[in-house]
């Protein structure tokens, strides 16, 4: 087979199994109400939660004054600017840890992470819904990677007993398309008793979980030693871009020395890293989650009243079962048409069988916001009997 007929193959099935992914494009800033092609729609799938993507533009065009645009470099060249330093050290701050250590997206930072982490010869064990990120972290390492069960820490605490050698446990803290939340503390306690290193991804819980927002070490009030690498985004609560890891001295040390997707990547623009720290600063806002918890509730209480398939969520990732990826696809196009924007997420991305629309909320919904999507829903899925 050619390429060009693999490539055409490969594309004709993906249409035909209703998987074809296609991009929409934007005309206007992130927010909850936002122009896409001919269409002005409110957005339910933006990981935006606490409503910040569409701040900061100020403090981005005084940054990009004191530093124009490129790094110009790899951060171990001459790329690190003052801008990168600063924001890490609020980032440690943030999260309580001694250390953070910048990445350019949250991809890179698991990818380079954990296959620095682990050699060949050593042990990673997975929950079966983590992000792909964490899993191809994995298969670089050349690792021998296990995936539990998802959530099942009786089964990853029966594979640990029977593991000897180094082991590396890694899980998502909100899982990106269930919603629900990983029990940390629990893996915290499995891995502490079997001498295994626990690395968390908080891409989805950081300034959404705990009291000040500091993410999943909070909620679960655990010390530094009981989560000892900690993943978090910048690109979905914090609503700019990048992503960090924190850690011990020793391990912020050890991955600039070989964490390749650190080293061999130019860093972001310094404009960008130091308009983040007014994003991290509101997002100390307490306001915002209690805004976010509201619109939460208030979504569920909604949806339960109207007999949909939610899931056991009580994070801002709220998804609703088709089954179908034709039947995802119709309810989408048809919410379209009333004005509301919810991707219809199908395999790949979850497994065959649990085609899902993944509502995403934010701090800036209204309660009004709220309403309108509940009736559509109602519309949508009761128009559309399996």
């Amino acid at each position: 087979m050619s390429w060009q007929d693999r490539f055409s193959s490969a594309l004709q099935q993906r249409k035909q199994n209703h998987l074809l992914r296609q991009r929409q494009t934007l005309h206007s800033p992130q927010s909850t109400h936002v122009s896409c092609g001919n269409a002005q729609l409110l957005n339910f799938c933006s990981n935006d939660y606490l409503g910040l993507a569409n701040t900061g533009g100020d403090d981005l065009a005084r940054a990009a004054q004191d530093w124009q645009f490129g790094s110009g470099a790899s951060h171990l060249v001459c790329g690190h600017t003052r801008a990168h330093h600063d924001l890490e050290k609020a980032l440690a701050e943030f999260t309580g840890y001694p250390r953070a250590l910048l990445f350019s997206t949250g991809y890179m930072a698991n990818v380079g992470v954990i296959s620095a982490l682990a050699q060949r010869g050593d042990f990673i064990f997975q929950d079966k819904l983590n992000h792909a990120s964490l899993l191809d972290g994995a298969q670089l390492s050349r690792a021998k990677m296990t995936r539990y069960r998802h959530c099942d820490y009786q089964q990853l605490d029966d594979l640990l007993s029977a593991t000897s050698g180094a082991c590396l446990v890694v899980s998502d803290s909100i899982f990106s398309m269930d919603g629900d939340l990983a029990d940390v503390a629990r893996l915290a306690e499995i891995s502490q008793h079997h001498d295994a290193l626990l690395m968390i991804d908080d891409a989805h819980g950081i300034g959404v979980l705990g009291k000040n927002g500091h993410g999943v070490r909070e909620h679960f009030d655990l010390p530094q030693e009981a989560l000892p690498v900690y993943i978090g985004t910048l690109g979905k609560a914090l609503g700019g871009y990048g992503a960090f890891v924190a850690g011990s001295d020793d391990l912020i040390e050890y991955l600039i020395q070989f964490s390749r997707s650190y080293i061999y990547t130019t860093a972001m623009p310094p404009a960008v890293a130091q308009a983040m720290l007014g994003n991290l600063e509101r997002a100390r806002d307490n306001k915002l989650r209690e805004a976010l918890t509201d619109r939460i509730k208030l979504f569920r209480s909604g949806a339960e009243a109207r007999g949909l398939p939610l899931m056991d969520s009580e994070s801002p990732v709220q998804p609703l079962l088709t089954g179908s990826s034709d039947r995802a696809l119709r309810i989408s196009d048809s919410l379209k048409q009333q004005g509301i924007w919810i991707s219809a997420i199908r395999p790949p991305t979850v497994p065959q069988g649990e085609a899902r629309l993944r509502v995403t909320l934010t701090a800036a919904h209204t309660a009004e916001d709220i309403a309108t999507l509940l009736t559509a829903l109602e519309s949508a899925f009761t128009g559309d009997v399996q």
